[in-house]
This record gives structure tokens, sequence and C-alpha cells, in this order.
């Protein structure tokens, strides 16, 4: 069977994934498997298995130390008591805990230590949840074969692993949940679907414990529900919806039995939080800004950003959204498929904190089992007609090689690929390619939308400035204050700024400076910013351009000489500033040497 293959073919690439392309657990610090969020799903594991000690995390430093999993505590945050709480809930944990106890196990007979973080940890949860991403894709074939022939679930099992972000959450961040919930939902479809064939309690209870798995995990995925609930419903015409009410009805006793079952894994959460924080429900995403926009989700953002957007980087996944067309036609559980599918959506984009995380669309991942339906309606009806294979499969193969694209820029990439800071003309002059010309000046588009690109015609120098700066500042040992010079450092938010006018007609004007790091800052939100402005006499702006000298790959100590191109623009405007503008890094930043010039193209 076609099918068969294409699902061997998949763990081939999975395997290579893991094993071959990038083995997480031979990474260090937040790379390697038990790193950012992992730790913080696992952290439950060492505390009460190896250091007993859940509540008072008296190991955690230590730990933190040795191993760095994240540059600071998220893990847990401390409570009134005076205790500490974990930040995630405890479903992870449960589904790592035969592979702690394996490799627990295996650890100093190996010659490790048996500290829950050494290497025999780090690789039982990379492998064992790439075993059971695995067993999920075959128990998702046999799903999908419920609804599609053969050549169908073949190519639907390839496109999941070539060409979305299940090949990175699968093959390579496995421990991640996504990999875990996305397996998850295939046996709550499986056995939701065996229940309403025969009506069994077994089912009933796997059910249950499946979604109460689904949401110790998440709490979010309480949409979960939808689908054992709403199975079956095709349309929302008024018998159809009776006659699924009068089902549920009749059943009442089998879904008592599951909420039963959702109740019983939700109480581990419970007892855990009122034995650590004295209560029964507790928010622990205390200091993590965490909030929801409920009336006004950042769908849009979440889908079409160039910073994160999920279809951006997984562009494979519109597919299934124009699948809905014909799979609303000839499909089966339409209401299901929409209920969920959107409602998922809906949960996922009311987050403040739409774009978390390394890797884009990620928390969708879970949802794609369903997403694949209408996926599998589009596919049987490009099968129906040769023009349409003609013009869908090249676009599949486009789709598939962006997405192996950005997987390799995100893990072994040569600094193309930051998802968290590109931008509209970034994405189009680099998306697929491997080596750009010019990267340095390239890297400007993730700031600015104006690139002169080519030789500069009838430059003239306008201005020239020398900083009074001392080069013996060392920051944050020594203070600043009294020293005339366009730097920028903790507590500073604004350079001195230099100003002048543009007489003579031209249509660029190029800004350069030698700009000096005492230490790099690396988070993009918090570079200093090295601002041209052109304003009006009463200081109202008429254009603003910016780049962030950070990028351009100066490090501590080091000096590098960065130009900016703004075009000059059409309105009137008085004079042009040149300045630093810190948005709240505590790095010393300093420009010096600048000087103006005028050019035509």
């Amino acid at each position: 069977m076609l099918s068969k293959l294409s699902y061997i073919t998949c763990v081939a690439i999975l395997l290579y994934a893991c094993l071959g392309f990038y083995p997480k657990w031979q990474q260090k610090g937040g790379e390697a498997t038990i790193g950012w969020d992992v730790s913080g799903y696992y952290w439950y594991l060492p505390s009460i298995f190896i250091y007993k000690d859940l509540k008072y995390q008296s190991f955690a430093d230590s730990i933190l130390k040795k191993y760095e999993p994240t540059p600071h505590i998220q893990q847990f945050s401390k409570v009134e008591s005076g205790t500490y709480v974990m930040t995630y809930s405890a479903g992870m944990a449960c589904m790592y805990l035969p592979l702690f106890t394996v490799a627990h196990w295996l650890a100093p007979k190996l010659g490790y230590p048996a500290d829950g973080f050494s290497t025999p940890y780090q690789f039982a949860l990379q492998v064992g949840s790439l075993l059971f991403g695995i067993l999920g894709l075959w128990y998702f074939r046999r799903f999908l074969l419920l609804h599609f022939e053969d050549k169908v679930v073949a190519i639907l099992l390839f496109i999941l692993v070539i060409g979305t972000n299940y090949l990175n959450y699968v093959g390579i961040d496995g421990a991640m949940s996504h990999n875990w919930l996305f397996t998850l939902y295939v046996f709550l479809l499986l056995n939701t679907h065996y229940f309403y064939q025969h009506k069994q309690y077994k089912y009933a209870i796997r059910i249950g414990l499946l979604c109460g798995l689904l949401i110790l995990i998440r709490p979010s995925e309480m949409v979960s529900v939808l689908i054992p609930l709403l199975w079956g419903l095709n349309s929302m015409k008024a018998a159809d919806i009776r006659q699924h009410i009068g089902f549920i009805k009749q059943q009442l006793p089998k879904i008592g039995v599951a909420a039963l079952f959702v109740l019983l894994v939700g109480f581990i959460q419970l007892v855990y939080w009122k034995y650590a924080s004295g209560q029964w429900l507790f928010y622990s995403y205390r200091g993590e800004g965490q909030s929801f926009s409920w009336l006004k989700p950042h769908t849009h953002q979440y889908m079409f950003s160039f910073r994160c957007g999920w279809l951006i980087y997984t562009p494979m996944m519109l597919l299934p959204f124009i699948g809905f067309i014909p799979f609303l036609k000839h499909g089966k559980h339409k209401i299901t498929v929409l209920a969920f599918c959107f409602v998922s959506l809906y949960v996922v984009t009311a987050w403040d904190t739409w774009d978390y995380g390394g890797f884009s669309g990620r928390a969708m991942i879970q949802s794609y089992p369903l997403f694949f339906l209408p996926f599998g309606a589009l596919i049987q009806q490009i099968f129906k007609r040769r023009i349409w294979m003609w013009i869908a499969f090249p676009i599949i193969m486009l789709f598939a090689y962006i997405n192996v694209w950005v997987v390799i820029q995100s893990h072994k990439g040569t600094g193309i690929l930051d998802i968290h800071s590109m931008s509209f003309d970034y994405y189009w002059r680099v998306v697929g390619r491997w080596k750009p010309d010019n990267m340095d000046e390239l890297k400007k588009l993730m700031d600015t939308n104006e690139l002169f690109e080519g030789l500069p015609k009838q430059m003239q120098l306008i201005h020239t400035c020398t900083y009074e700066t001392d080069s013996t500042i060392q920051m944050p040992d020594v203070a600043v204050e009294g020293i005339r010079s366009a730097y920028v450092s903790a507590g500073i938010e604004n350079s001195t700024k230099s100003v002048f006018t543009i007489s003579q007609p031209a249509k660029w004007v190029r800004v350069q400076v030698d700009a000096k790091c005492h230490l790099k800052e690396w988070e993009v939100w918090r570079m200093p910013q090295l601002f041209v402005r052109f304003i009006v006499k009463d200081s109202t702006e008429v254009k603003t351009k910016m780049i962030r000298p950070h990028r351009w790959f100066i490090y501590d100590n080091e000096t590098k000489t960065l130009f900016l191109d703004v075009k000059i623009p059409a309105q009137h405007f008085d004079k042009v500033q040149v300045y630093l503008w810190n948005p709240g890094s505590d790095k010393l930043l300093m420009i010096d040497n600048l000087k103006v010039w005028t050019f035509n193209e």
C-alpha cells in the first residue's frame, strides 16, 4: 500500500532529523532537550523522585548553574506562603515519567550523574518523544484511511512530515508538548469514532482519560471535548441537531463515566496546587505577563505576520483552508471539524503573547489531525482533473521546500532567519535562499524598508561631527555622568542629537557612524536604535528610519562602521536629526565620527 510506503519514508525522515541532523541531547543550555519550556514541564520529576523537594526547590540553583536550561528561573515562581509553584501544569511530567524512570535507572550504570539532567535523561526524552510521535503517525494513517483512499493518505502523510512544522516538533523539538498532543488527539479521534460505532464503556473511559490528559498538559485543550460531543454532526439543520441530541441523551451514562475520568485526571493538578500553594485553584503564570484578549484576538497577526506568522513560515497550512470548500460539500463530521478548528484557532490567537516560542505556529500542531480532513478533501478534488494537479503539486513542492528551509535555518542556519525580527521586505529577499550576498546590508531590511543597492552618484559630504568621547568608559562599573558623547546605556534613553540641514537637491541621504559596543545586547526588543529623523521647525516628524547596530555582528568591545541610507522625503522639512534611542538596554553603545552624504541613484 502506498500509505505504508509513505509512512516508512516519513519515519526515516524523522529519524534522520532527530538522530542525524540535530540531536538535541548533545546540545547545551536552552538548546538541549531539557531546555526552555521542556525544563518547566519536566521539573516535577526530579523535584519529586530525586531531590524530594517539590515545595522549596533548594536544589534548583545548582541545576540552573550547571545545565543552564533557561537563562533565569521560569520553571516555578514563589507564592505568598514562601513556597514555590510550578509554572506549567503536570501533564507533560506524567507523559515523561516512563522515560525519566528508564533514564534514572541507566544513568549511574553508564557513568553519568543521576541528577535528572545529565545525558541519559536528555537522550531518553528526545528519543522517547520521537517514538511517541512515530506511534501517533501510524495511528494517524489509520484515522485518515477511515476517510480517504490509500493514495490520498500517502500524500497527506508525506505533506504533514515534509511540508509542515510537524517535522520540527517531532523530529527535533519532539519533547515539546505539541508532538504529544498531536498523538493524543489522534487517539481521541479514533476512540470517538469507535464509540459512536459500538457505544461501549471502554471507549467512553478512553475518551475521558484522553481529554483529561490533554487538559492536564495544556488547560486550553478543553476544546478537545468538542470532538466527542459533536462527532457525527454534519449540519445545523434542526432535524440533524435533534437526532444528535437524542443520541447524546441515550449515552448519558457513558458520557458521565467519561466526564468522571476527565475529573480524575484533572484532580492530579488540583492536589498539586493544594499541596504547593494551599489553594485548590491557582494561576501559575504569575509574573509571566500572560493575558488574553477574548474580544480582540490577534488572529491576523498570528497567521500572517512576517514576525512569527503561522502561515508565513508554514505556508502548507494555507491549503486546508481552501480545502474547507470541497469538505463542506462532501466531507463528514463537518460541524465537529469546523467548530474544533476555528475555536482552537480563536483560543490560540486570543493570547496576547501570540508570537511566543522559537518556531511559528507551534500551538496549532495539535489541531492538524482535524485540519487534515479538509486538506484530504482538497487532494481528492485535485485528483479529479489533471490541470488541477499541474497547478497544485508545484505549489505543494514549493511550500514543502520553504518548510524544510525554515527548519534547517532555525537550527543550523547562517544567521539568515530570525523569525522574531523578520519584516515583509527582508523575508522576500531571503526566503528559500541559502547564502544571500551582502547579508550585512540585507539585515537592515529587518528595521527599515529602504535599502540602496548599487553605486551612489553625485555624492556630496554635507555634514560631519566628531563627538567628545571617553574610550575608557566601562559599564556598568564606572558612572558616565558628565561625559559629552553620543551614547546610550542604563537609564539613558536618548543620546546627544546631531542636527543638520539639506540644501541641495538629492534623492538619498547616507548617514555613517563608527558604532562601539561595550557589551552586546542580544534581545532584539532592547537593542538601541540609530535614528535618522526629518522634522519641520515645530519638531513635527516628517519621516523617520532606523537600524539596530547590534544586528551587524558587533561584539563586546568592538567598533564597526555602519551606514544607513534613507530616501529624502518629498514633503517639506527643515532639518535632520541623527541620534541613538534606547528602548531598555543596560548595555553601553556609543557612536562617533558621524558623516553625512547626499547622493542620487
